[in-house]
């Protein structure tokens, strides 16, 4: 062993013997103050404007439902459950497959239609959570979704998601960030849309 060495590996022995750690007082940043909702809402759709998605912002359930129904029209259609639904959107769409209904009846389905868990503002995300009476397969199968949000769930940053539903993902089957049509530009770099999923989104906003 050379000189150097050795007392390199003598100063490093002699660190661990006589080392400690020093007091620290932890100290825990606290949480931002939420932005105010009309400032959440005109980011959100800016962001929504940036990822080519319709969207719409209604100011009651009523022109919600009105509005759901000038959307899909005669078209076939996949949503969650009657329960899991916001503004009783559910009673407009009679016939509607669901999760419990063959495949092949969720495979022909035009429009999905959900509700959502959470929007993000900064990046014009949704959120949705699956479990019971909420599938997945409304989100991703149809070529068109349509995503129902209630203005009360719409959060600035996903920081602010995490933290104020920790509980709630915690108990989901899964939870999924749909930003914008499924896109993918892996072959070739030639941006296509709709390959893993659908290929157009459209917002509802609610009160």
């Amino acid at each position: 062993m050379t000189d150097a060495k050795a007392a390199i590996l003598a100063r490093v022995r002699e660190a661990q013997r006589t080392g400690r750690f020093p007091d620290i007082v932890a100290r825990r940043t606290p949480p931002p103050e939420p932005a105010p909702p009309g400032a959440v809402l005109a980011r959100f759709l800016i962001e929504l404007d940036a990822l080519g998605v319709e969207h719409h912002v209604e100011d009651s359930a009523e022109a919600v439902r009105a509005r759901v129904v000038s959307l899909v029209g005669a078209g076939s259609v996949l949503t969650w459950n009657v329960d899991r639904l916001p503004y009783a959107v559910a009673t407009v769409l009679p016939g509607a497959a669901t999760g419990e209904s063959p495949r092949d009846v969720q495979a022909r389905a035009e429009f999905g239609v959900t509700g959502c868990d959470a929007a993000i503002a900064e990046t014009g995300s949704l959120v949705l959570l699956s479990g019971a009476g909420k599938p997945r397969a409304a989100s991703l199968l149809p070529p068109v979704h349509i995503a129902i949000v209630h203005r009360t769930e719409m959060m600035m940053t996903m920081g602010e998601y995490f933290a104020r539903r920790t509980a709630t993902i915690a108990t989901a089957a899964s939870c999924t960030f749909i930003t914008g049509p499924s896109r993918t530009a892996d072959i070739e770099l030639t941006l296509t849309v709709g390959v893993h999923g659908p290929r157009k989104v459209i917002v509802v906003i609610g009160p």
